[in-house]
Parts: C-alpha cells; structure tokens; sequence
C-alpha cells in the first residue's frame, strides 16, 4: 500500500523528494483526464487569445480617436473619430461574444473533467481489496468524493478562467504599453521588481497554510461522518461531550488556520493596490511633463495610463486563483493518491473459468501475514471435501476470520495456494469466485432499497417466487410479511427500518439465494435470538446439505450441524475432528463445549 497515498496523505511535512513525486503523480492524472479534451482546449485558448486581444484594443482606439479623431472633427472631418468611436463598441461587442463563447466551452471542459475524475474515484476505490478499506476510513473516503472534488471544480470553473484571462490580458497590455509608449512601460518594468517580491513572499507563505486549511478541512469532515456513522455507540457511551470538545478543537484549528490565509492576504492586496496605484501616479508625472514639452500626445498619455491601470486589474484575481490552485492542487494530491492505490487482492492476468463449482477447497502450505514480524496464521494445510460442513471454534483472535477472509479471498496468503476445484483461487475468474463462494458476515448490511431488492442482490434476476423460497428456508418469510408493504417494504439506510436479527435473516436469504458451491457463515448468527437461530439452524441443515460450508461461531449450538470441528488458537489448528468424536475426547473443544452446556444450568 503507497506510504504517501494512505498513511502519509494527510500530513503536511513532505520531504523534497516525496513532494517531487506527488506532483508528478498529480500532473499525471491531470493529463490523462485533459488528453481526451485536447481539441476542445486548443479551441478554448484560440477563443480566450482573439477576446483578450480585442479588449486590450479599446485604450489604444481612445488614444487614437483623442490625438487624430479631435483634431480633424474640428477641421470638419469627423471620420478619423467616428472610425475610433465604432471600432471601440465593435471590438467591444466582439470581445464580450467571444468571453461568453470562451467561459461556455471552459465550463464544458471542466464538467467533462469533474465527470471523469468522480468516476474514476468511485470505480477505482470500489476495486480495491478490504485491506485498503480497513485502513482508510469511510471519512477521509468521502472527503475525496466531496470537498476535493469541490475544490478542483472551483478551480476549473473560475480559478483556469481568471488565470488564463488575467495572463493574457497582462501580456497583451504590457505589449500595447510598449507600442504606444515605451518609456512609460519602463516605468511599469520597474514597478515588477517590487511585485515579483510582494507575489514570492505570499507564494512561499500561503503554500504551507493552504496545504494546512484542507488538512484541517479534512479532518473536520473524518471526525463528523465517523461520529454520526458510529452514533449509536456514540449515544450508548454518552460520548456527546468528549466529541463535542475534540469537534470544538478541530473547528478551532481550521479557523486558525483560515484566519492566518486571512491576515496574509490583507497585506498582499494592499500591498498590490499600493504598488499600482504607485505606478499610475510615476506614469502621469513623467508622461505629463513630456506632454508639456511636447515629446508625448495628449491621447497616447491617457492610453499609457490606462494600459498601466488595467495592466494591475487582474493580479488581484490571480492571487485569488493561487488561492484556489493551492486548494485543488492539494486535492489533486490526495485523489491521485487514492487512483495510485493498487488492490492487494489483484485481478487474474489469465483467468480461468469455473462455471460449476463442487466446492472442493484445498489449502496447501498456507500462511498470512501482515509483516514479517506480524504472523497471523502460520503455515498450514487443510482439505475440505465437497459438501462438508466444517466449523472453526476458538478464541477471540484465533485466526478465524482471517482464515475465512482467505477462503473468500479478500486477502491473498503471504505463502502457499489455496484451490477451489483444484484452481488456484488467485487465477480463479472474478465473477466464478464470487458466484462460487459467498460470505455472510456478523454485521448484516442492508443498502437502501426494498427487502426483495437486498434479497436479490447476490441474484439480480431472480424471480418473485424464488426470493421468497429463500426467505422462507431460513425463517425470514413471516416477519417480512408482517411488514408494512411486505417484500416491498423499503429497509431504509443501512436497514434501518429491521432489527439486527431480521436484517441477518434478510443477509441468509440473499446468499442462500445466491446459491454458492461454498458458503462461508462468520458469526453469522450472532445477532439472532435462540427461536430465530433454531429457524435458521433447521434452515442451514436442509440447504448446507449439497454445499461446502465453514461455519464460524462461538454460539456452540450452531456447531451441531457441522461434519467436522476445527479448533483454532494462535492462528493454527490445534483440533480436528467430528463434533462427537472431540465432545467426547480431553481437548480444548471438549473443554469449550462443557463450559458453554455449564451455562446454560
């Protein structure tokens, strides 16, 4: 997993060559997402260069109509400043055509772009194994998808626009200042010395704190989803006030940090408003001394100082665009860090397929782990025959769901094979293993939609009737009738409108409806009361009948149904045997299985 992409993506403390690198990366998907859109681009700057040309025109036409136009009407000739006058509202005219034509195509692209990059977030991260979604949090998910994305889009929809505009209307005045008056645009080349210092100074400065405000924007939105996405353990642990305050800090940090970006560009505006008003006020003095001598027309006088004018309109603009490109460029950052990702659990180069599966799984010379140091489960082998039932008992961190998520491949073993069928499931087709083997977890989760559409989801075309036969083989078919539009009855957010008992109930339907060579149940019953779990139990009996299982549970009553018991501790197996055999024998199960018939007196 990238460094920088994930556990480095929030800091703010880049060395040069990490900083080196995510710029490059950034340029890269800044350039595959503008490739497709190159001929739109080169069309957008052919508009923007003719608009910008056409509004620099309009100080040079009222020099021209002041020092030829006057002159002539008063010897009766009014073309010279009637050419002037209808020049001027033409170039006008054609100047706001072209920028309305210019920000319609600007926005086209921008759209375009926003378009691709969400898309390819959301494909991307959608890809990508559990591994990366257990270390990054759902918070700093959504950040990607809103506030960075926010901020790019406020860049290409306002911040190019000024930038590109401000440029070219600066270089095309400072060109018309040469032509008209060369020795006022020495002037305005003296007055660069100080701005290109004012513009370093706050470059330099405001690179940091931009960096920082979406670093604290960030965790803003982190700390708010976890806190309302968790906010029944929340409410449970009377957890309102610690959050308040660490909220309150949070929000205290991003003010402060705001409030810095703030003072700075309080000295940066003034400082630029003072230094072009500065040079305005040397442009007339030295321009109205040499028009009293006679070295300068009157018109050329009041041209060079408005080109000296304008030439200072759009800086103000482009600090705002470095205030927006400081944001984007952050986001870009860390969205390019997030498409950088690759899965840890990669697609098959050659994928084989298994369209009927038996369930036949085999693991040989297995072994997990997260480093070299952090052995999850050590090397081991293991058969289970088509159509067995197995059940992995043991304590908390023993191994079991680890070596579940195995099964199902969530995550590849740092050693070793594990086949279904005789195939390695790392060359096993995607859709084959999916359809083969379906995993039923403790936390039962239901998506927005109606009871039948969550039933279905494993099996997008099943028919009404077949859902409802899933539904009733594992007891679900009376309580989703009981409810208000039965198997139409929308379960709202996360199934919200179900208890946890019914919303497990709803995932065994789904995956019994799926139909998989391979069922996986990790804790599965956990959340059902005993009458509900005995439903299921009589449920699983008749359907695990045909099918290879792997039943996870520290319930010891779901473990009756099992052919076989795996004890596990310390992520190796320790017992193997039937239910009976090891019930009957000295070993940690019989030790588990007395405890547990103890407690139920």
């Amino acid at each position: 997993m990238s460094v920088i992409g994930v556990e480095g993506e929030e800091r703010n403390d880049f060395t040069k060559a990490e900083s080196k690198q995510v710029r490059a990366r950034s340029l890269r998907l800044l350039g595959s997402l503008l490739r497709p859109l190159r001929l739109r681009l080169w069309l957008t700057m052919l508009v923007v260069f003719v608009s910008t040309a056409a509004q620099v025109a309009g100080p040079a036409l009222i020099g021209f109509g002041i020092d030829r136009g006057l002159p002539a009407l008063l010897d009766g000739d009014w073309l010279p400043v009637g050419f002037a006058g209808v020049a001027y509202l033409l170039t006008a005219a054609s100047g706001a055509l072209l920028i309305a034509w210019y920000i319609r195509l600007s926005t086209r692209i921008s759209q375009a772009v926003l378009l691709d990059l969400r898309t390819r977030v959301f494909l991307h991260t959608q890809k990508l194994s559990l591994e990366f979604h257990e270390s990054y949090t759902s918070g700093r998910i959504i950040s990607r998808q809103t506030s960075d994305l926010d901020a790019i889009r406020e860049l290409l929809d306002e911040g190019i626009n000024q930038l590109v505009r401000g440029v070219l209307y600066m270089s095309f005045t400072a060109i018309a200042l040469v032509l008209v008056d060369w020795r006022s645009a020495l002037v305005l080349l003296v007055a660069l010395i100080p701005l290109t210092v004012l513009t370093r100074w706050f470059q330099v400065r405001s690179q940091k704190l931009f960096r920082q405000s979406r670093v604290a924007s960030a965790k803003l939105i982190v700390h708010f989803v976890e806190s309302m996405t968790g906010i029944r353990a929340v409410q449970a642990f009377r957890k309102e006030r610690r959050n308040e305050r660490a909220y309150g800090e949070l929000v205290e940090d991003y003010r402060d940090v705001n409030a810095r970006v703030i003072q700075l560009f309080g000295i940066y505006d003034p400082g630029l408003l003072l230094i072009g008003n500065a040079c305005v006020a040397a442009v007339l003095v030295a321009g109205g001394f040499r028009a009293v001598e006679g070295e300068l027309a009157i018109g050329m006088l009041l041209s060079a100082l408005l080109y000296t004018k304008r030439f200072f309109d759009p800086i103000e603009d482009m600090a705002m665009f470095y205030n927006g490109y400081q944001s984007a460029a952050s986001a870009l950052e860390k969205i390019s860090g997030v498409l950088e990702e690759e899965p840890s659990v990669p697609e098959p180069r050659h994928p084989v397929d298994l369209w009927n599966a038996d369930g036949h799984v085999r693991f040989e010379a297995v072994e997990f782990a997260y480093t070299k140091d952090r052995v999850i489960l050590p090397r081991f082998d293991l058969d289970v025959p088509a159509g067995q039932t197995i059940a992995l008992v043991g304590s908390t961190g023993a191994g079991k769901s680890t070596l579940a998520k195995l099964l199902a491949r969530f995550y590849d073993p740092s050693d070793g094979v594990i086949e279904l069928d005789g195939i390695d499931l790392r060359s096993l087709h995607p859709k084959d293993l999916r359809r083969a083997i379906v995993m039923v977890t403790q936390e039962a989760y239901l998506f927005s939609g109606s009871v039948a559409d969550n039933i279905a989801l494993g099996k997008p075309d099943a028919t009404p009737d077949e859902i409802v036969r899933a539904a009733k083989a594992v007891g679900a078919h009376e309580f989703i009738e009981s409810l208000p539009n039965g198997y139409d009855t929308d379960v709202n957010k996360r199934g919200g409108r179900v208890s946890a008992g019914q919303r497990q109930l709803i995932s065994f339907a789904r995956a019994f409806l799926a139909n998989p060579a391979v069922l996986i149940l990790d804790e599965a019953t956990s959340s059902l009361d005993i009458p509900s779990e005995r439903l299921v139990q009589e449920g699983l009996t008749t359907l695990l009948a045909d099918r290879t299982a792997v039943i996870i549970a520290h319930r010891l009553s779901t473990v009756a149904i099992a052919d076989r018991v795996l004890v596990m501790e310390h992520g190796r197996i320790v017992e193997d045997g039937t239910p009976s055999d090891l019930i009957g024998g000295s070993g940690r199960f019989a030790a588990l299985h007395a405890a547990w018939r103890d407690s139920l007196v």
